[in-house]
């Protein structure tokens, strides 16, 4: 069932409940009912029973919040994800190819963390503070290089520069 706007009523209640477990008045409510259970322990001979009770309470209330917790991190990081995208995409000498790379395989994000590993290390050399490094500029970089350096040879249709030493 949605309203208006779309919102379904789980979705409703999963923003109100995760608003109201992150608020003090639930951290208080919590410690309150901890203290009343302990406070209680002496009435109940400190039975099993009475362990129990906050031990059942306590693994059912967390099995709930770890799904409510994921929702709420999976909205917020594609939330965080969009922001970022609309800042990439609005800036005029950004790279658009990280926009989207949350889809890249792991090995790729390795690979595209040792380049920006490397290009800190550029832009640690540098006495100019304005000076800038990106992929496109590398990319560039490169392709000057394929036109100078006799073991490169020139890009493929497909877009893939192959490599091969020259003959000597």
């Amino acid at each position: 069932m949605k309203n208006k706007k779309g919102i379904s009523l789980f979705e409703r209640f999963a923003n109100a409940a995760t608003k109201f477990t992150g608020s003090s008045p639930a951290f208080l409510m919590a410690a309150g009912v901890v203290v009343i259970w302990a406070a209680m322990g002496p009435l109940f001979d400190y039975s099993e029973t009475w362990q129990l009770v906050i031990n059942t309470g306590t693994t059912i209330i967390t099995f709930l919040m770890v799904f409510l917790i994921q929702k709420a991190q999976n909205k917020d990081g594609k939330a965080i994800q969009l922001k970022l995208n609309e800042l990439i995409a609005a800036q005029e000498h950004t790279s658009n190819r990280m926009v989207d790379i949350e889809d890249l395989t792991e090995d790729e994000l390795d690979q595209l963390h040792k380049y920006y590993v490397k290009l800190a290390a550029l832009a640690k050399r540098e006495t100019d503070i304005h000076c800038s490094h990106s992929i496109d500029a590398a990319e560039e970089l490169n392709t000057e290089k394929s036109k100078n350096i006799k073991h490169y040879k020139k890009p493929k249709k497909d877009g893939l520069t192959s490599r091969t030493k020259s003959a000597h």
